[in-house]
C-alpha cells in the first residue's frame, strides 16, 4: 500500500514532466513566430522594395514563347489557316487562345505594377491617383513628371484630356507631397517602363488576334468589327468563354471608370465597354446609344455562339444580324405616324341581332305604335287639325276625329292582335254553345207600350245596348249569363 510520501513524490514528477512539455511547446511556438516574422518581412520586401519579386510575368518562358510566335505570325501574315472543320486542331487557333489568356495575365500584371508605382509615388503626389485612374495613363504621367515641383514646366499634352491636365496642375500647386529620394524615384521610373512594355506587348497580341478574327470569328467581326471582336475575346478569355457569357456581361466588357473632375455627366456613357468603339454605336444618335448598345450586346452574343460551334464560316449570319440592327435603329428614328381622322360609323349599317320567340313578339305588340298615335302624327292636306286649346294652340290631334266618325278615340288594337276567324268561332261556341244562337232567352217578339207586340232583331238590340256608355247590366232586355251561388 502506497504511503502519503510516495503519492507526493509522484505528483512532483508529473509537474516536472508538464513543465518540460510546456518548454518544448514554447520553443516550437517561438520558431513558428520567427518563421511568421520572416514571411512578413519577405512580404514587405515583395510589396515595397524589389520590383522583380512583384512582377514576374516577363521573366517566364511562356511569355517569351508566345510573344516570339506572335511576332513571327505578324511578319508572316495569314496563310488561310483556321478553315478546318475542327477548330481546336488548328495550331494557329491554339495560339490565339494562348494569346487571349496571355492578354488577361498582362492586364493583371499591369494592375500589380500600378499598385507598386502608386505606393512609391504617393509620397510625391498623393492626389494624382484619384485624378488619373487608368494604370497606363498613370504610369505615363508619373514618368513625365518625375520629381518636378512646378507642373507648368511639364508638357502633358497627348497624355491626358485638357480638363484633367488643368485639374492636375492646380492640385499639384497645393499638394502636401515631397520629392522622392533618388533610389525610390529610379525604381518608380523602372516600374513605369515595365508597365508601358507590357501594354505594348498586349497591343501586339491584340493586333495578331485582330488579324485572324476574319476566319476565327467571322460573324462576330461582321457585327462589331475585327478590333472590337479581338478585344472582347481577349478580355473574356477566348471565343468559347465569350460565347458562354450573357449579353448583359458582354456589354460591360472593357468598361473603365471615368473621372470627369467635376464636369457634367450628361453626355457621358455609363455601363458601356468596348462596344462604344463600334461603328454602329458611334453612328447612333446620343439619345438612342444605350438602347443600341444593349441590342449590339445581344446580337454579338448570338454571333459568338455561332462562331464557337463553327456554324457559319462565311459570316453571312453576322452580316444578317448587323443589317437587322441597322433596320431597328432606323425604325427607332422614324417619326410617329400622323393621326388619321376616324370617320363616324354608318348608322344602322349592321342590324341588331336579337332573339325571336313568343316573348319578343309580345314585347313588340306591347310597345307597338297604335293607330291613334299614327293618326295623331299624320295631317291631311288643306284640312286644319283640331288642338287641345283650339285655334291651333296646344297639342294638335292631327287626323284624329277627321275620319267621319266624329270621335276623338279610335281603336288602338293593331290588326295583328285581332282574333282570327277560327279563334273567334271557338270563342263564340264556348260562350253560347255549339248551336250558333246568341242566347236561349232571346226572342224576335218585343213588347212596346205604343204598338204592343212587334217583331225586332235581338242581335241588333244587343249590339245597341252594348255600345257607347250603356251597359247590359242595367238594361231591361239584358239577361244573366252567370249566377253566383252561395
Amino acid at each position: 500500500m502506497a504511503t502519503l510520501e510516495d503519492s507526493f513524490l509522484a505528483d512532483l514528477e508529473e509537474l516536472s514532466d508538464n513543465e518540460a512539455e510546456m518548454e518544448e511547446n514554447g520553443a516550437d511556438a517561438g520558431n513558428e513566430e520567427e518563421d511568421t516574422d520572416t514571411d512578413m518581412a519577405d512580404l514587405e520586401a515583395l510589396n515595397y522594395d524589389d520590383l522583380d519579386s512583384v512582377s514576374k510575368l516577363q521573366k517566364t518562358q511562356r511569355y517569351a514563347d508566345i510573344m516570339q510566335k506572335v511576332e513571327e505570325a505578324l511578319v508572316k501574315g495569314s496563310d488561310g489557316a483556321g478553315k478546318e472543320a475542327v477548330l481546336e486542331d488548328d495550331p494557329e487557333y491554339r495560339l490565339i487562345v494562348d494569346c487571349n489568356q496571355l492578354s488577361v495575365d498582362i492586364e493583371n500584371e499591369v494592375v500589380i505594377i500600378h499598385n507598386f508605382i502608386r505606393d512609391k509615388y504617393r509620397l510625391k503626389f498623393p492626389e494624382l491617383e484619384s485624378l488619373v485612374h487608368h494604370p497606363i495613363d498613370y504610369a505615363r504621367v508619373v514618368k513625365k513628371i518625375g520629381n518636378e515641383v512646378d507642373l507648368t514646366l511639364v508638357d502633358l499634352e497627348g497624355l491626358l484630356p485638357s480638363a484633367i491636365i488643368m485639374v492636375v496642375s492646380v492640385t499639384a500647386s497645393t499638394t502636401s507631397g515631397k520629392p522622392l529620394p533618388e533610389d525610390v524615384l529610379q525604381k518608380t521610373i523602372e516600374a513605369c517602363d515595365r508597365a508601358l512594355e507590357l501594354d505594348s506587348a498586349r497591343k501586339k497580341v491584340l493586333d495578331f488576334v485582330e488579324s485572324r478574327m476574319g476566319y476565327i470569328a467571322p460573324n462576330l467581326s461582321a457585327i462589331v468589327g475585327s478590333a472590337v471582336a479581338a478585344k472582347l475575346m481577349g478580355i473574356a478569355g477566348g471565343l468559347s468563354a465569350l460565347a458562354k457569357m450573357p449579353a448583359c456581361n458582354v456589354q460591360l466588357l472593357g468598361h473603365k471608370k471615368k473621372n470627369l473632375a467635376g464636369f457634367s455627366t450628361a453626355t457621358s456613357q455609363f455601363r458601356v465597354g468596348f462596344l462604344e468603339q463600334t461603328e454602329v454605336f458611334q453612328s447612333t444618335p446620343p439619345a438612342l446609344r444605350m438602347r443600341a448598345c444593349r441590342l449590339l450586346a445581344a446580337k454579338s452574343t448570338l454571333a459568338a455562339r455561332v462562331d464557337a460551334i463553327r456554324g457559319d464560316l462565311s459570316g453571312a449570319n453576322g452580316r444578317g444580324l448587323r443589317e437587322e440592327i441597322r433596320k431597328k435603329i432606323d425604325k427607332w428614328q422614324e417619326p410617329p405616324p400622323a393621326k388619321q381622322p376616324k370617320p363616324l360609323p354608318v348608322p344602322d349599317s349592321e342590324p341588331k341581332k336579337r332573339r325571336g320567340g313568343r316573348r319578343l313578339r309580345k314585347m313588340k305588340e306591347r310597345y307597338a305604335v297604335t293607330d291613334m298615335r299614327k293618326l295623331a302624327n299624320r295631317m291631311a292636306f288643306g284640312v286644319p287639325e283640331e288642338s287641345s286649346l283650339g285655334d291651333g294652340l296646344g297639342e294638335g290631334y292631327g287626323m284624329l276625329g277627321q275620319a267621319g266618325s266624329n270621335k276623338l278615340r279610335v281603336s288602338s288594337v293593331p290588326s295583328k292582335l285581332k282574333l282570327s276567324a277560327k279563334v273567334a268561332k271557338r270563342f263564340k261556341e264556348k260562350s253560347y254553345g255549339s248551336s250558333g244562337m246568341t242566347s236561349g232567352l232571346t226572342s224576335s217578339l218585343a213588347f212596346t207600350p205604343v204598338q204592343g207586340i212587334e217583331l225586332s232583331n235581338p242581335q241588333a238590340v244587343m249590339n245597341q245596348l252594348g255600345s257607347g256608355t250603356q251597359s247590359t247590366y242595367f238594361s231591361e232586355t239584358g239577361t244573366f249569363s252567370k249566377i253566383k251561388r252561395n
